[in-house]
Formats: structure tokens, sequence, C-alpha cells
């Protein structure tokens, strides 16, 4: 294949994997508003060129960590599908056992070492999970994904700094969408933001405009293959936005809607569309994947409703039982 054939499958890739995490997340929030999903959900629809941009440069042997925004992550990973609507649904077949839930999706079959609810809690099981690979002197990386609300909280200093002392396999990746729950970022974050602070710290740091799936690509490629090689630990800040409200019961009616409707018209599925249109794939082959994902997601939805519910007996497996405490009756 030609290098343009080469390029056009790559961003064809990228597509199919962005039109499927937005798939699988407005499926589930349909589920979530239809009272079939307990517990409320974090989505992160416009920020899907992130997921997709980096794992595609992931091996099935390389790890991931993500936050408690991680539908994407995982999905772009290769966790399966079944078992993540499962896991939303709390039914015995989720990846976790239905214990998880939206926020602790994790599939360590491809590499994905867990959602988290904790803000910044991924960063030090990245580093950990670095360590380890390292110390097993084998070629493996670890992608870190977090928010940037991370960078103001403990763990992302001692990550860092961990990770630069001991030029350690970590990419890590500040999905930056300006907001921290409902606050604005820049109000509550001194000095010039996270690429300063990481170089700081002796980890170089590359900036990216986290909507444009090609560009985040095009800098993962080049950022894991310079950690594969043993350059040590980088970041990449991904700038992007978030369309919709904190959670799924979040109507977002604090936001801007001008800013609100500038994102909707550069958001990056639209974006990659208009690309691929001008390079000549057909709006036919397009619509087709977008129609195959929201169809596969559909099925993942009735089959999660029709699946069983954990046996009550198995909430007291997967927990530690360090025998009775000494001295208490």
């Amino acid at each position: 294949m030609s290098r343009l054939g080469d390029n056009r499958a790559r961003l064809v890739a990228l597509y199919t994997t962005m039109c499927r995490i937005r798939a699988f997340e407005d499926t589930a929030l349909a589920a979530h508003r239809a009272g079939e999903i307990p517990g409320p959900l974090h989505v992160s629809v416009g920020q899907e060129a992130v997921a997709a941009g980096i794992c595609l440069n992931l091996r099935r042997d390389d790890r991931i960590t993500s936050n408690h925004r991680g539908h994407g992550h995982a999905l772009a990973k290769g966790a399966g599908v079944a078992g993540m609507m499962e896991e939303l649904f709390g039914r015995a077949g989720g990846h976790c056992r239905g214990k998880g839930g939206s926020m602790h999706i994790a599939d360590f079959s491809v590499g994905m070492l867990g959602a988290n609810g904790v803000v910044a809690g991924g960063i030090p099981i990245a580093v950990g999970a670095a360590q380890g690979l390292k110390l097993l002197g084998r070629d493996s990386i670890v992608a870190c994904f977090f928010g940037d609300g991370a960078i103001n909280r403990g763990p992302f200093l001692e990550g860092l700094n961990w990770a630069a002392l001991y030029r350690l396999p970590v990419l890590f990746v500040c999905e930056d969408n300006g907001v921290a729950a409902f606050t604005a970022t820049a109000s509550v974050t001194a000095g010039p933001g996270v690429a300063a602070r990481a170089e700081s710290l002796g980890v170089p740091a590359t900036s990216v405009d986290g909507n444009n799936a090609a560009a985040v690509d095009a800098a993962a490629a080049r950022l894991v293959a310079e950690i594969r090689g043993g350059g040590g630990p980088q970041l990449l800040h991904a700038t992007t936005y978030r369309i919709t409200g904190h959670t799924s019961t979040d109507p977002a009616a604090w936001r801007n809607p001008q800013d609100v409707e500038a994102a909707r018209a550069a958001e990056p599925i639209g974006r990659l569309r208009e690309r691929l249109l001008a390079e000549g794939v057909p709006m036919a082959e397009l619509e087709a994947i977008r129609g195959e994902a929201m169809a596969e997601m559909a099925e993942a939805r009735a089959a999660a409703l029709a699946a069983p519910w954990p046996d009550p007996a198995a909430a007291w497996e997967d927990v530690q039982d360090a025998g009775a405490a000494q001295g208490m009756a």
C-alpha cells in the first residue's frame, strides 16, 4: 500500500475507534436516562481523539491507567464491549463482576489496569507498573491518562518525580478540557501549567490539539517510540473540550452556551470526517462505520439488560480477610 493509502487507513482506524467510543457513551447515557444503569456516569463526549490517537500507537502488552472518565480509554485499548456494558449495568459478566461500575472498569487481558474514581489516583499505579516492566527487562510501556485537575494533586508531583528519577517507560497524558468538575482549572492553578511543571521535574513535555486525531496520533507515535527505546518518561499535554456536563445527571447549565456551540463545531469526530471526505473516502463508508458502531452498542445494551445479576454471596469475594482484629470483641 502507498504512503497515502497507509495514512488514509490510519485515519479510518482513528475514526472507527472514535465512533465506537461516542456510540458506547451515547448508548450508556440513554440507558441511564431509562433507569437501566444505577448511579451516574462520567462520559468523555468530545474528547475521543485523545484516547484513539494514543492507543493506536500501543501494543497489546503495553499498559494504560485511566481516571474516572475512562470508557474511551478502555475501548481504545481493546477492552471488550460486552464486559464494559455489563459492568455499567452492575451485572455478573462485567469486567469487574459488576463491582466496579463506570468509574472502575479494568481489563487486564488487554493491559487496561483500571479506571480510577480518585483524581490523580492512576498516576502512581502507572509509575509502579512501569517500574515493574523495567525490572523485568521488557520493552512494554505505560500510558497514564489524567485530567487537568489532577496536576494540582500530590500524586502528580510524586509520580513524575519517581518516573524521571528512574527513567521509567511512562507516557503521561494530560487531557486538558479546562475544567475540574465545575471549576475552571485556570482559576485554581498557579504558574504556567502542566507542561512547565513536568519539565521542571525533568520530564519533556509536548503540547498538541487534542481535538485533532491525526495530530494526537503523530505526537503519540514519536513519543511512544522514544519511550520504548529507553528515553525515559514523556508528557503529552492535549487540549480538548468535554461537550457534556460533569456527570450524566448534570445538564451543564453552568457552561457558556457560545463555548459549547463552538466546541460542537470543532469536535473531533466531525473534524476527522471532513478530512476523510476531502481525501476521497465516500460518505457512505463513513456512515456505515457510524451505523455499525451504534448497532454494536445497542446489541451490548440489550445483552447487558438481560444478563444475570451477581450472586449476593459474591460480595464477600475479591476482598482481603486479615482475620479478626486483635484485642477487640
